[in-house]
C-alpha cells in the first residue's frame, strides 16, 4: 500500500520531467532531476540510511532551540523518566528538552524525541511517560519513517517545480519549507495515531504505572488546546489535536483501563 502510495507520487513528478525536456533551461533540468533522485531515494530509505539522513535536520532543530542543559531540572526530569528507554525496536533513542513556552513534543525515525518544557509543566510524571510512550511508539512501528519520507518527496516535487518558477525556487529553499519543519508540522494518519496511543498505554503498563493515565494527559491537552485567544498553543493543536479528536482518544483510553481493571479518576 506505501509503495503504491510512493508510486503515484514519483509517477507525479515523472511527468514533470517529461514536460519539462522541451524547456532549453539546463539548470531548469538539474533542479528536475535533482527532485527525481531525491525521490527515488525516498522511496528505498533504508533505517540506517534514513538516520544518517535525519541527523542534519535534528542537528539544525537543536540548534534553532533552546536546549537545556545536562543539569537542567527539566533534563534531570526527563532523564530520571526515561531510564533504561534505550532503544525502541533496534532503534537507539536520544532525548532532550527544548526550553519554551509552546506546548509540544516530537520524535525523529533516528530515535530523537524532543520534550518541550511547558508540555512538562502541565503534565504529572504518569502523563507525560503517556506522551513519551506515544512518541517513542511513532519511532518503534515506522510511523517517523513515513513522515519524514514523504517530507524527502514533498521537497523533491519542490526542486522539480523549482525548475519552472525562479519564484518558486526562492520560496522552496526558504527556512519555512525546510525538511525539519516539514516532519514537525507532519501529520500521522488516524490508523497511526490510535497505534501510538495504543503503544503509550501498553509503555505505561509496562513502567508499571496507571495506564489511564493516557487518557488524563489528554484531557489536559485538550483543555490547553481550547484556550482561545492564544499563540503559544498552535504546536499543541497540529501535533496532538490531529484526528483522531481528543474526545475518542480518551474514550479509547478510558475503555481500555476500565476494561483492564484500572481506576479512572
Amino acid at each position: 500500500m506505501i509503495r503504491t502510495h510512493f508510486a503515484k507520487k514519483l509517477s507525479a513528478l515523472l511527468i514533470l520531467f517529461l514536460c519539462a525536456t522541451i524547456s532549453p533551461a539546463q539548470s531548469s533540468l538539474l533542479r528536475i532531476l535533482s527532485g527525481l533522485v531525491k525521490a527515488g531515494q525516498a522511496i528505498t530509505l533504508t533505517d540506517e540510511q534514513l538516520s544518517e539522513a535525519v541527523k542534519e535536520s535534528v542537528a539544525a532543530m537543536d540548534k534553532k532551540n533552546m536546549v537545556c542543559g545536562a543539569n537542567n531540572a527539566y533534563t534531570q526530569r526527563l532523564k530520571r523518566l526515561t531510564k533504561g528507554m534505550n532503544s525502541a525496536d533496534g532503534i537507539k533513542l536520544n532525548f532532550k528538552v527544548y526550553k519554551t513556552s509552546e506546548v509540544n513534543a516530537f520524535a525523529c525515525p533516528d530515535g530523537s524525541v524532543r520534550v518541550y518544557s511547558a508540555l512538562m509543566d502541565a503534565l504529572s510524571d504518569e502523563e507525560l511517560l503517556g506522551v513519551l510512550g506515544h512518541e517513542i511508539g511513532h519511532v518503534a512501528l515506522r510511523h517517523s519513517k513515513k513522515s519524514w519520507q514523504d517530507a524527502l518527496l514533498r521537497s523533491a516535487a519542490s526542486d522539480a517545480l523549482g525548475g519552472f518558477s525562479d519564484t518558486w525556487a526562492e520560496f522552496s529553499s526558504s527556512s519555512w519549507s525546510s525538511l525539519g519543519e516539514s516532519m514537525i508540522s507532519a501529520k500521522h494518519s488516524r490508523h497511526h495515531e490510535r497505534q501510538a496511543d495504543d503503544y503509550g498505554y501498553s509503555f505505561l503498563k509496562k513502567c508499571g504505572r496507571n495506564p489511564w493515565a493516557m487518557g488524563k494527559a489528554f484531557k489536559k491537552l485538550k483543555a490547553l488546546s481550547e484556550k482561545k485567544g492564544t499563540t503559544k498553543y498552535a504546536k499543541l493543536l497540529y501535533a496532538f489535536s490531529s484526528h483522531p479528536d481528543f474526545d475518542e482518544r480518551i474514550r479509547r483510553m478510558r475503555e481500555q483501563a476500565e476494561a483492564d481493571g484500572y481506576t479512572c479518576n
